[in-house]
């Protein structure tokens, strides 16, 4: 089974933007968490972070065959990008949505997003947690298995 996690725009700041918010783990902590689990459930991995829109589409559609499925944190984008929205429903690629925080309590223009109607599930609010939990759900939804 082979997984891409996408990491959207300023993921990479992970640890020092806003602690209060997203934590002190860096992204490199999350992807270093994330290996160890695919590792676990026997899953491949490719990971990267890119901050601009354009470059996640090229990446989507660029690594879409080699991929079973598609864990994307797209930041910002989940709020404004269309494009993002269709390019995964255009590639028919089941998809987990996640987030740091529980972007359901705050502001209201995070409560919405593009990329939740073409994905098979959103974790959010768990911290790093939300990725692991993502990843898991992900490999038991390609697999049909279950969770517990």
């Amino acid at each position: 089974m082979r997984i891409l996690v996408i990491h959207g725009p300023n993921l990479n700041l992970l640890g020092c933007r806003e602690p209060a918010i997203y934590g002190r783990e860096t992204l490199e902590d999350i992807d270093t968490s994330l290996q160890a689990l695919a590792e676990e459930l026997g899953v491949q991995l490719r990971t990267v972070q890119l901050s601009s829109e354009g470059a996640i589409i090229d990446y989507l559609i660029e690594n879409a065959q080699w991929a079973d499925g598609l864990l994307i944190n797209p930041a910002a984008y989940t709020h404004t990008s269309v494009a993002i929205a269709d390019t995964i429903k255009g590639l028919e690629l089941p998809t987990i949505e996640v987030h740091l925080s529980n972007v359901h309590a705050r502001e209201e223009f995070r409560r919405h997003s593009y990329i939740a109607p073409v994905s098979i599930g959103q974790i959010c609010g768990m911290g790093s947690n939300s990725y692991l939990l993502g990843l898991r759900g992900l490999a038991a939804w390609l697999t049909k298995t279950k969770l517990i």
